[in-house]
């Protein structure tokens, strides 16, 4: 059995990569941007270049264990912390605690459903659907997306997934530092504004890709 520190430090690594993996992903999603014609062909061409990359495929593994690894190490701490009475709620410190941190459980719950979700769209199609090709021959990951995105509701549910990302993002890359023992003033101080900064940057960034595409997509 994992001591409580140990799937502290696990919890943290598992965030650290996701948190990684969030950024790439997000630079690659940046061609949804770009005018329809381009943004198809060339949005489809990397799609295909991850898809048959046996290195990609190798950290694709990594991902999806660390997502597993993640949601559940969240669920058995936050589990333990209210066995225990650990519970923000009732407690003098859940005066000067985030109210991201108090909630921390209910934003990876919602990030879970969203992940689902987002995954038996596209990735679930896109691997073993029968998608229509492009002019170049590629799965047309593309159209399938702006299929995706011209519906209101998942364009909604997809901003309010990215608004419990970015509070889950703040508070968990903040906690990291703390767990990989940075405890200066100067480095958690400068580590919690980055991450504010790099949380919002990257969420606002993947909720603006949906309405974009819902507001010029044909």
């Amino acid at each position: 059995m994992l001591s409580t520190l140990s799937r502290k430090m696990l919890m943290c690594l598992t965030g650290l990569f996701l948190s990684f993996f969030l950024l790439i992903h997000f630079l690659g999603n940046l061609q949804l941007f770009l005018p329809p014609e381009q943004a198809q062909l060339q949005f489809n061409a990397y799609s295909h270049f991850l898809s048959g990359n046996i290195l990609i495929k190798m950290v694709s593994y990594v991902l999806y264990a660390s997502i597993i690894l993640h949601a559940l190490d969240g669920l058995i701490i936050t589990l333990k912390n209210k066995k225990s009475g650990g519970n923000y709620q009732s407690d003098r410190r859940g005066r000067a605690s985030t109210w991201s941190s108090r909630n921390m459980g209910i934003l990876g719950t919602l990030i879970l459903i969203f992940l689902v979700i987002h995954f038996q769209n596209f990735w679930y199609v896109y691997k073993f659907g029968n998608p229509p090709l492009d002019s170049n021959g590629n799965k047309d990951l593309y159209t399938l997306v702006v299929t995706v995105f011209k519906e209101w509701w998942y364009v909604i549910i997809y901003v309010i997934s990215m608004v419990a990302l970015c509070y889950h993002l703040i508070h968990g890359i903040y906690s990291a530092t703390r767990t990989l023992g940075l405890y200066h003033p100067k480095f958690v101080q400068w580590f919690k504004t980055a991450g504010i900064v790099y949380s919002v940057v990257i969420c606002a960034g993947f909720a603006l890709m949906p309405v974009y595409v819902f507001f010029t997509a044909n």
